[in-house]
């Protein structure tokens, strides 16, 4: 789920190694939304302010051996942000202000998991089905379908272009996107991450070969991170906090 613009300013952003995401930036998140629950005082980032669009989960570990944590709360912002202060304000508005999900609670903090994902190369792709699954994050966009009717595409194939790419603005635009594990969480192929998608667009009606077809699609990468409570606990008593402990009610 995007709160702002889609398209990166300033050019794709290409990463070549693994260290991009490290744990300092789940601590970060961590630390916001542990400091705004219970009035501590923040640990400032050691970690370089560099420009990056992202986004933070939070998850809930079960506490039954084998089981996958649920989703918490999940909100990014394709727009490169200094990641200082965009992982700071996108830990407590995926904590907060996630419409599917009440507002995460201070008794929640010791069941809580933290991912960052830091977005990378940008590209456009040339059909809806240009992409890797296992690879590629997602974004969708495509006139809406109740104000651009799709004429019939039966005979077309699902690599071209729609015959019926109108102009059209944001207001008559649907979006959507998914991030690269989405997709492998899942076990979903390339059509069921498209159709879900729409339907995430907010499309409830019939998806058709031409509505696929009139996608808009870019694909993105991302290097991910992810922490739990007890990790966040031993970082912050690292950094000479000793009276830092939470217990479940």
């Amino acid at each position: 789920m995007s709160l702002l613009p889609v398209n990166p300013t300033g050019g794709p952003t290409a990463v070549e190694d693994d260290k991009t995401c490290t744990p300092e930036h789940c601590f970060h998140a961590f630390d916001t939304l542990y400091c705004a629950l219970t009035g501590s005082t923040p640990t400032p980032p050691s970690f370089p302010d560099e420009k990056f669009p992202l986004f933070v989960t939070w998850n809930t570990r079960s506490s039954r051996p084998g089981r996958a944590p649920r989703l918490r709360g999940c909100i990014g912002n394709f727009e490169p942000l200094p990641i200082h202060e965009g992982i700071a304000e996108y830990a407590l508005i995926s904590a907060f202000k996630d419409s599917r999900f009440r507002k995460i609670e201070a008794k929640e903090l010791p069941l809580l998991e933290c991912g960052i994902s830091l977005l990378t190369n940008f590209e456009n792709a040339a059909s809806y089905l240009d992409w890797t699954v296992g690879v590629h994050g997602i974004h969708i966009s495509f006139p809406n379908p109740a104000i651009y009717p799709c004429a019939d595409s039966s005979a077309s194939s699902p690599f071209s272009s729609s015959s019926f790419l109108p102009r059209f603005t944001s207001r008559h635009t649907l979006s959507a996107t998914y991030l690269p594990e989405v997709m492998l969480d899942q076990g979903w192929d390339k059509i069921e991450a498209i159709d879900s998608a729409i339907r995430k667009a907010d499309w409830n009606g019939i998806i058709t070969e031409e509505i696929r077809r009139s996608i808009q699609l870019q694909r993105y990468q991302s290097r991910k991170c992810v922490v739990g409570w007890d990790e966040f606990i031993q970082w912050r008593r690292d950094d000479r906090d000793e009276d830092i402990y939470y217990t479940q009610d």
